[in-house]
């Protein structure tokens, strides 16, 4: 068994049971991977990609879906990716298992997958351990002798077999209720449509960092000093408090100064687990995120508003894209976009650019870390609230984002309009299967509000418009021309106007420069206005 195991651990494999499983229609997954960025604006990714997902459709209304987030190597992250679904969808969940069963077989299923993988390397350890006491200590590379050279050698590649680990967030839907199960720091969004067309956007559980004081007090009832470990930021070199394998933090911790005292491990697999909630009658979307893509979204523009941005680009993409997948796929790149952006400007979040005539790389977007987003979509979500017009689809402008972050909540409303030839599957507009029927919700105004919340898991909502006032209402029925053939604009570029001029009126040429930027969104707002 040890053996069968370790063989899903080693990467490039060319195939995997789990190829052969059905994938789930309704949901489409993003990536990008890990890049720095050069002092010239070029970037070079640094390592291969160590994230994994699944999103599998399993018997009795079952669907599994996950994101991974692996480090120092993609082992560990391919490896709980196919042993998590070995443990949940050949049998061991039906529809007639409570909350409570499903709790429990997710707890064991985490626990089965943590043990497996340290059983899969133990002849790997043992070796180690052995070619470890053999050594002499204090003794340079170049000062031992041949067999001692080859065995360090050999030492060096166990512990890149060996090292690594993984952070998950799993989401699992039966009879129609959403468990979601987290250990480490990635970061799952639920997003409902309301009866009164408000999208409320809830985080399901709170990552497992230093930065979570729940997490802060089980590791002080462990004898450990918090307050070093808050300065530290980051433990073993990563900021999670629970993940999936890494040897050095389970079994080696006594060796590290900030663990040394604990009385038991300090960093657990062990999962946060939420659910069932219902989804009878729910209209909208859930998303699993790595924790690159929320990191390099926080970068880019703050971490006070990442979660109603994320679903700001995600109906907007929804809405423009032809299927669930280029979906998610062009919301992680236009992550990664605003990523790069924020670098080429030096800017930091919500601060200023750099003065004229520097070129100071901001630390915060130097680089950033592989990208998964999982998109699920929930009841028909692109086509109600999202209501057909007599022109077709309407394609938006890119969803306005505002650097004020002086509010925890924000509403931005977008004018999205979508075909409602059924539900928009994996590749195409088609009619739900038997297996994946979804409810239904008509009569809805083309015009979505967008609200949320950041706590635990409850939804709230909020009458600010912030980012709302750059576009102007359109009834229901589309605009009709003038006597010129023009419609009127829907971009408002008075705030733009405003600020492009208090940011650049200081400088030399400050006004000729905002002459032109006028003259540019004067042409803008008539191109808009004769659509």
């Amino acid at each position: 068994m040890a053996a069968q195991r370790r063989s899903l651990v080693h990467s490039g494999q060319q195939h995997s049971w789990t190829d052969d499983l059905p994938l789930c229609r309704l949901c489409g997954v993003g990536t990008a991977p890990n890049c720095v960025y050069s002092a010239d604006g070029k970037s070079t990714q640094t390592h291969p990609n160590e994230d994994g997902h699944l999103c599998f459709r399993g018997d009795d209304g079952l669907f599994l879906y996950g994101v991974f987030n692996g480090y120092d190597g993609s082992r560990v992250s391919s490896f709980v990716s196919q042993t998590l679904t070995a443990e949940l969808l050949l049998g061991q969940l039906n529809s007639s298992h409570s909350d409570s069963d499903v709790r429990r077989v997710l707890l064991q299923a985490f626990d089965v997958v943590e043990k497996s993988y340290f059983e899969s390397i133990d002849d790997a350890l043992a070796e180690k351990a052995d070619l470890q006491a053999q050594l002499p200590e204090g003794v340079p590379f170049h000062q031992l002798s041949p067999q001692y050279q080859k065995n360090s050698e050999r030492l060096r590649e166990l512990e890149q077999e060996v090292s690594g680990g993984a952070t998950a967030a799993v989401a699992l839907i039966l009879n129609n209720k959403l468990y979601v199960a987290n250990v480490g720091s990635n970061r799952v969004l639920l997003c409902k449509c309301s009866s009164d067309r408000q999208n409320q956007v809830s985080q399901i559980g709170c990552p497992h960092t230093v930065d979570n004081e729940d997490e802060l007090l089980r590791l002080a009832q462990l004898g450990l000093d918090v307050s070093r470990i808050k300065q530290a930021g980051v433990l073993l070199g990563q900021s999670s408090t629970r993940r999936i394998g890494d040897y050095r933090a389970k079994f080696n911790y006594s060796d590290v100064e900030l663990l040394s005292a604990a009385k038991s491990k300090p960093i657990i697999a062990e999962p946060e687990i939420h659910g069932g909630q219902s989804l009878d009658g729910v209209t909208g979307f859930l998303l699993l995120m790595s924790e690159g893509l929320i990191r390099a979204l926080e970068a880019a523009h703050g971490p006070e508003q990442a979660n109603q941005e994320m679903v700001s680009m995600v109906a907007a993409e929804l809405a423009q894209q032809g299927s669930v997948s280029a979906a998610a796929q062009a919301v992680v790149d236009r992550v990664r976009r605003l990523h790069r952006d924020a670098y080429a400007s030096g800017r930091p979040p919500h601060g200023p650019s750099q003065p004229r005539g520097q070129s100071l790389p901001p630390p915060h977007c130097g680089s950033h870390e592989d990208m998964t987003l999982l998109l699920r979509t929930l009841g028909n979500s692109l086509d109600t609230a999202l209501t057909p017009t007599q022109g077709g689809r309407f394609y938006p402008v890119s969803v306005p984002y505002s650097n004020n972050q002086s509010t925890s909540k924000t509403s931005v409303t977008l004018s999205l309009v979508m075909p409602s030839q059924g539900t928009l599957m994996n590749g195409s507009h088609a009619p739900p299967s038997q297996d994946e029927t979804t409810p239904t919700l008509t009569n809805q105004s083309p015009t979505v509000t967008l609200q949320s919340s950041s706590t635990h898991t409850q939804s709230s909502s909020s009458s600010s418009g912030d980012g709302g006032s750059l576009f102007r209402q359109r009834g229901s029925q589309a605009a009709q021309p003038d006597e010129t053939g023009r419609v009127e604009p829907y971009v408002d570029f008075t705030d733009f106007y405003r600020l492009w001029s208090a940011e650049h009126s200081d400088g030399p040429g400050g006004g000729a420069g905002a002459g032109g930027v006028g003259m540019l969104g004067n042409t803008l707002v008539a191109a808009a206005g004769s659509h």
